[in-house]
């Protein structure tokens, strides 16, 4: 088997058996341009302009409804491979929220464009959560393997530019994946109490979907949502 067949195989392989939420769009091009050499080898071989343009707004799953992370890295667009950067578009409807999470692979920078978003970040134990009020042309750092989450506050839209210093930065949210995942006789003993009913639990987790969620009953209630009611696992949104 040739190298370029190898590598194909295994990115294959890899999109096959992971729930990340970005999917390779072109696993052959990825893999051809990781055996180049030179930056000229990679200009020679995606050699159109629009090989080297990316249209958020185009993505399948850009939305304010609620909202959504359009990430533009090596598997989104392939034009980023070897670069070791994501650039992330962050929608949040009226009072959408991205639920707390962290990224394994990367340290994050949010400025926000538009809008009014509070967010806070954990960044390990011992020390204090940082929490920062995000308006046009502010910023805050979420270190590798922070935890961090963030609202939108107001009933308009809120836009977020993020940058992160990977092209493979991973996603992990907190609650969806150890609630839904570890064996519950194990969740109850971290959380304390023999008996919780872990699977009810996990049910009025809201789905990963487009990266965002409804956000606080408060938020809900102040901006009148349709969707005033606490989101749970399944539910569709509306603004």
């Amino acid at each position: 088997m040739s190298p370029l067949s190898l590598i194909t195989s295994l990115l294959t392989l890899f999109i096959s058996t992971t729930l990340a939420v970005d999917k390779t769009a072109n696993p052959e091009l990825n893999a051809k341009i990781k055996l180049l050499t030179t930056e000229k080898d990679k200009h020679n071989l995606i050699n159109k302009d629009e090989d080297w343009m990316f249209d958020f707004t185009a993505q399948p799953n850009y939305t304010f409804k609620p909202g959504c992370v359009v990430n533009a890295n090596a598997a989104t667009f392939p034009a980023m491979t070897g670069y070791g950067m994501t650039m992330a578009m962050l929608n949040l409807g009226p009072c959408a929220m991205l639920p707390p999470h962290f990224h394994p692979r990367a340290t994050n920078l949010v400025v926000a464009v538009s809008g009014n978003t509070t967010t806070y970040m954990y960044g390990e134990n011992g020390v204090g959560t940082v929490k920062t009020q995000l308006t046009p042309g502010k910023m805050t750092i979420f270190p590798r393997g922070s935890a961090h989450t963030m609202q939108n506050n107001g009933c308009e839209d809120a836009i977020l530019i993020s940058a992160l210093d990977s092209e493979d930065a991973g996603t992990l949210n907190m609650v969806n994946g150890p609630v839904l995942n570890f064996p519950e006789d194990i969740m109850r003993a971290a959380f304390g109490d023999d008996d919780l009913d872990i699977g009810a639990m996990g049910k009025r987790i809201p789905d990963v979907g487009t990266g965002s969620v409804m956000g606080s009953a408060e938020c809900r209630k102040r901006c009148g949502s349709s969707d005033a009611k606490t989101p749970k696992r399944g539910d569709k949104f509306t603004a």
